[in-house]
């Protein structure tokens, strides 16, 4: 999607309708910022205020993100794009997101090992032994439940039975079922069968 496009739609639609931004933002229940944002292309409407924008300017939803209005004829063909164009995104992001949780994770564990032996080897055993272990394994820990939501929030998981593809739960789903890297022997919910189930970064 380009926002750029889409946030001078959104301007010349409402200057079409005699609106300034205030009035704008006034029927939508948020600031002038926020519509000064999303004509720049700095932002999007969220999903709860953009059936009432097109609602406002006398849009679909379709024409929104594609940034200009729409001919019937060309309908299916623009949802067909948009659809796709979505679904790219979905997977950079996607992948954005586990290559962050591997490199986070990973710098963590290099920092844990590295603080430990650096600790073990100049310190003696004492308090501040001791609270320098506590901090380095408090600050792992943490890193491990984030890498986890990370895990959690980037794409699907198929399942090795009837290929269906899900997102679990919650976090607690991962966090107690066994797994190799981001394969995770889990309940699929299409065929109630227990299986590896392999990350997916789209969901078909």
């Amino acid at each position: 999607m380009d926002l750029i496009k889409i946030g001078k739609f959104i301007a010349c639609r409402r200057k079409d309708k005699n609106l300034t931004q205030e009035q704008l933002a006034e029927k939508l229940f948020v600031t002038d910022r926020a519509v000064s944002k999303w004509e720049r292309g700095l932002s999007l409407p969220d999903a709860g205020k953009m059936l009432d924008l097109c609602g406002i300017l006398e849009i679909n939803v379709n024409e929104l993100l594609n940034g200009e209005k729409i001919e019937m004829e060309d309908m299916n063909k623009k949802s067909e794009d948009l659809l796709l164009e979505m679904a790219k995104q979905e997977q950079v992001k996607n992948k954005k997101l586990i290559t962050s949780m591997y490199i986070m994770t990973g710098s963590a564990v290099i920092f844990y090992i590295g603080i430990m032996t650096l600790a073990s080897f100049t310190l003696k055993n004492g308090p501040v032994l001791g609270a320098i272990i506590c901090a380095a394994t408090a600050l792992l820990v943490f890193v491990g439940f984030y890498g986890l939501k990370l895990e959690f929030d980037a794409g699907y998981y198929e399942c090795s039975k009837c290929h269906h593809r899900f997102v679990p739960k919650n976090c607690f789903t991962l966090m107690f079922a066994p797994h190799i890297n981001t394969t995770r022997f889990m309940k699929c919910p299409e065929c109630k069968k227990y299986s590896w189930a392999k990350k997916a970064m789209s969901k078909d």
